[in-house]
């Protein structure tokens, strides 16, 4: 069950959230929920950074597809001419 909570705004912002309330044709209250549940759920993410990111993932294309594997590689033969110059 929900519990009350005292809020004091000043007389701008509670003329605006009552117009905001009548247009939508909500109570005061519920805006005031609203709002502050949209504000808590923007600051405190839940989301692991993979879930965050999961749908970004894979959707860029182009590039060398082979750039990572033959990274490996190249650097391998790197140390073993430097290897050699001793």
């Amino acid at each position: 069950m929900a519990s009350p909570v005292t809020l004091r705004l000043d007389k701008e912002t509670r003329q605006r959230i009552a117009r905001i309330a009548r247009r939508r044709r909500l109570s005061t209250s519920q805006v005031i929920r609203a709002a502050i549940e949209a504000w808590v759920e923007r600051e405190e993410t839940t989301a692991s950074p993979y879930e965050a990111m999961a749908d970004l993932i894979g959707v860029v294309h182009g590039g060398n597809p082979s750039r990572s594997t033959e990274a490996s590689r190249q650097f391998r033969e790197l140390l073993k001419r430097r290897g050699k110059r001793s």
